[in-house]
């Protein structure tokens, strides 16, 4: 399935393990894109600005879904939407964010309902509904 707008997926989870699980979820929902794993913020951060050394930034330049953890070591997934947000518009527009993690903590699930830039806080593991519900909801 191809979904307009949609040619990239980017996944910010610093777990391995994790980030094979929700390839596999990915690619059996059927969509038919590329996934981009970054295992640390500062390098989702590099990928989003087309620093760094990505062999794919240009054939993806921009990913239409952001899958982001919170805890991850050096640099959180808050600490990556705050440098998100400095990001010029550009490089921001059309990405979908949704925080996918294993946190219950109410205050991150309040902390996630008013951030302006975050769609969605999702308990992890990523599941096909999950991947459909958001293509439905933002991409059709």
């Amino acid at each position: 399935m191809v979904v307009e707008g949609l040619s990239c997926i980017l996944l910010v989870d610093d777990d391995d393990a994790t980030n094979f699980i929700h390839e596999r979820i990915i690619r059996s929902s059927g969509l038919n894109c590329h996934i981009e794993v970054c295992t640390s913020a500062r390098d989702a951060l590099d990928f989003l600005s087309c620093t760094g050394d990505h062999s794919t930034l240009k054939a993806y330049p921009r990913p239409g879904i952001i899958f982001l953890d919170i805890n991850m070591p050096g640099m959180s997934g808050w600490d990556f939407l705050e440098a998100y947000e400095s990001l010029p518009e550009e490089q921001q527009s059309r990405i979908i964010l949704s925080m996918l993690t294993t946190s219950l903590n109410p205050d991150d699930a309040d902390r996630a309902k008013n951030h302006k830039h975050l769609k969605d806080f999702l308990q992890k593991p990523l599941t096909v509904e999950m991947l459909r519900k958001i293509i439905k909801e933002q991409f059709e």
